[in-house]
């Protein structure tokens, strides 16, 4: 059942591309319509039925742990120390003790998306994989066009449509992805997924609804409005 599932969150980086709000908090803390963007995470995992939470920290923690600490809940959360340098990989192998024998979910502590928990869960059961991720549009920064020499033989404003799919976070993990993290200088976006890739165990769940990551201050605005004009509901 989706309730007996942990779900981790990935909380530890510096966030030096949202330095006017990370000198003193770390990212998951940046408040996205006065609420911490890490809580709106776990509110859309409550949403299909998920208690327990993992957040895997590092830089400043201690302000994650107390925030949660004086939360009144009707869910669990245990804020682990990863390391202050870790990469992504390693703060997951760290975590092994806690999730050895069992799939569990994981994303980064920095993006939001309404993508649907169950359906994503069932995806990557039924395809039998190691690890499923979310793959997703990004939303487009700039017009798309095709050059011909000199002439412009194509030309489209910008659109979602014109970008590839990308790893939107939001995976799924069995707990053989250990076997493919070395430790702490591992990152997971490279090495255990390229090599999960290509043993054809990485499944990607498509995902074409709302999605926006918040790596920057001009992404934190974007969202802000999202929220504001409903495209995102909170």
């Amino acid at each position: 059942m989706i309730k007996d599932i942990k779900v981790v969150i990935l909380a530890g980086g510096f966030g030096t591309r949202l330095s006017e709000f990370t000198r003193t908090i770390p990212k998951p803390m940046v408040k996205v319509r006065g609420k911490p963007i890490i809580l709106h995470i776990i509110n859309h995992y409550r949403k299909y039925g998920c208690k327990h939470f993992i957040i895997a920290s590092g830089y400043r923690g201690k302000i994650i742990k107390n925030f949660f600490k004086n939360k009144n809940k009707k869910f669990k959360v245990d804020v682990i120390e990863t390391g202050l340098k870790t990469m992504t990989g390693g703060r997951i192998k760290r975590l092994k003790s806690i999730l050895r024998n069992q799939t569990f979910l994981l994303t980064y502590g920095d993006g939001l998306s309404d993508v649907n928990i169950k359906k994503l869960i069932q995806f990557h059961k039924k395809n039998k994989n190691i690890a499923t991720l979310t793959a997703v549009r990004p939303p487009a920064r700039f017009g798309a066009i095709r050059l011909n020499g000199t002439k412009v033989r194509y030309f489209r404003e910008k659109s979602s449509l014109d970008e590839g799919w990308i790893n939107g976070g939001f995976f799924v993990f069995e707990p053989e992805v250990f076997n493919f993290i070395r430790g702490d200088s591992t990152y997971l976006e490279r090495e255990p997924l390229e090599k999960i890739s290509k043993k054809k165990l990485l499944g990607a769940f498509k995902h074409k609804g709302f999605w926006q990551c918040m790596d920057t201050k001009r992404d934190k605005v974007i969202l802000e409005n999202s929220i504001k004009q409903k495209k995102y509901r909170v």
